[in-house]
């Protein structure tokens, strides 16, 4: 008999898994069971939901994967030997074999990137079984769209946490889930097979996507003030995988494996991109950082709408209301705070203008600990509770910026002027106008490493970059870094745990 298979509502969230296959798990409070769920257009919408809900919670892109474990990975926060904050101190040494601490977040990360593809592979499948629910052809396909890029967001991160460097040595095979059942088991690809379902991943979002999104007709701006016409579940394609934000994942993915030129080309087509004469969407630093938003609304491709993040980020990133310089006599814990001294904040902005750039001057705050010692706090995710437009502006996770773009494309140019224009174009978005141009490429690419520490700190994507360069030293880390201490391990609960 047929496994009926039981998901939620709205969240779908999945509770105690053990694996990527343990999926039924997911026990919603209603229990309806799953052709009721897709019986309806609200049903597909509340499932859809349902998937970025999950994408935003704290084990992954609502927490681990931007703000603490991720970063940590990457040495980038200062924890001393008083702190209790033990899962990120034993990823900070890669100490992948504790059990009580690094593990069980290893296991957590895992756990819930799979329950998200999972549920991405559910509205998949029910689109092709019962999809004529939904009345307009386009916004079905646009859903399905969504559905295949969200897989391939969540399959990418896998691949950087838990694949083998690109390039490197040790052979890893990890699965790749298009099943949404027990007894489905996923497949196991080595590297290549595996960026090559990626690659079939994204090419589907972006040909579903392409024309059936609202972004072919609307502006973003527009999308986000309920224009006439459109279906109001269309409405907010930033907080949504939209047909732009597949393409700057398909440019970070290229980048990722190595596809230089292929890199290079996608990112370009996404800086180039115009809608009635005016580009889809440009760098918006110097503007956004003048209005308080410091995680730069306007030039996210893709975020996550979080409405409590600064609720709970603001337990370990100590946030201005308590960290206003020489007023913040223990406002930072050396036990339970994230933050780098402040040797480690003149390091991280070597080179950049104090009085200009916006990022120092925006984005940190420093604050004293109970012994007296300053240390630097970024304060992105922290704004003023009285302000207004906080669901626009403020309570949002970035994914995919134009930022990241503009990056790709200067660092993948072969041509030196190309990259000092777009290197003067990516300062005057971060308000510093006279910076000196490269004398060369390779004084670029030190360049673009440094900026991937400043640019993104604490959302997430510094582990990566090392992880692809195959980095042998991390900036704030005294002993060298193996190729293995890369390649995260898979949990022992997993059919094939590469052990």
């Amino acid at each position: 008999m047929r496994k009926k298979i039981y998901i939620g509502v709205l969240v779908l969230a999945a509770l105690g898994f053990s694996s990527c296959n343990d999926w039924l798990d997911v026990r919603p409070e209603t229990e309806q069971k799953e052709d009721d769920q897709f019986s309806s257009y609200q049903g597909f919408c509340d499932a859809v939901t349902g998937m970025y809900m999950t994408m935003a919670d704290r084990d992954i892109y609502g927490e681990r994967l931007t703000m603490t474990n991720i970063e940590s990975l990457a040495n980038l926060w200062s924890l001393g030997a008083t702190s209790t904050r033990y899962e990120d101190y034993n990823l900070e040494l890669h100490d992948y074999d504790n059990v009580v601490y690094s593990q069980a977040a290893i296991k957590a990360i895992y756990a819930k990137l799979f329950n998200t593809i999972v549920q991405a592979n559910l509205i998949i499948k029910h689109v092709g079984t019962q999809g004529g629910v939904i009345n307009n052809p386009a916004t079905r396909a646009a859903i399905l769209g969504e559905a295949y890029g969200i897989r391939a967001y969540c399959h990418l991160d896998l691949l950087r946490l838990f694949g083998q460097v690109p390039g490197g040595t040790t052979q890893v095979s990890l699965p790749y889930s298009e099943t949404t059942g027990i007894d489905e088991m996923p497949r196991y690809y080595n590297f290549d097979e595996y960026v090559g379902k990626l690659e079939s991943d994204i090419q589907m979002a972006e040909s579903l996507l392409k024309d059936n999104d609202p972004v072919f007709q609307y502006s973003f701006s527009e999308l986000n003030s309920y224009p006439d016409g459109v279906d109001e579940f269309m409405y907010y394609r930033q907080s949504r995988m939209n047909y732009w934000a597949v393409k700057a994942l398909e440019a970070r993915m290229q980048l990722y494996v190595g596809d230089k030129a292929g890199a290079y080309g996608t990112a370009k087509e996404v800086m180039e991109a115009t809608f009635n004469g005016s580009p889809v969407m440009a760098m918006s630093g110097a503007s956004d950082f003048a209005n308080g938003y410091k995680l730069c609304p306007n030039e996210c491709l893709f975020y996550l709408s979080k409405y409590d993040v600064m609720d709970y980020s603001q337990s370990f990133l100590v946030g201005d209301q308590q960290a206003e310089m020489g007023d913040a006599k223990n406002a930072y814990s050396t036990s339970s705070s994230l933050g780098i001294t402040e040797a480690q904040w003149n390091e991280l902005f070597s080179g950049c203008n104090p009085n200009s750039n916006n990022r120092m001057l925006y984005c940190w705050a420093a604050a004293r600990d109970e012994f007296g010692q300053y240390m630097y706090v970024t304060d992105k995710y922290y704004w003023n509770p009285n302000v207004g437009n906080q669901m626009l502006c403020f309570q949002l996770i970035p994914m995919l910026r134009m930022s990241e773009m503009c990056l790709i494309a200067m660092e993948t140019t072969t041509d030196l002027s190309e990259a000092n224009s777009l290197y003067r174009d990516y300062m005057l978005a971060h308000g510093e106008a006279s910076a000196t141009p490269f004398a060369s490429l390779e004084e670029r690419d030190a360049f673009i490493l440094n900026e991937y520490r400043r640019e993104f700190f604490a959302e997430g994507q510094m582990f990566y970059t090392y992880k692809r360069l195959n980095a042998s030293t991390m900036m704030w880390r005294e002993e060298p870094v193996a190729e293995s201490e890369y390649v995260l391990p898979l949990p022992t609960t997993e059919y094939n745990p590469n052990l």
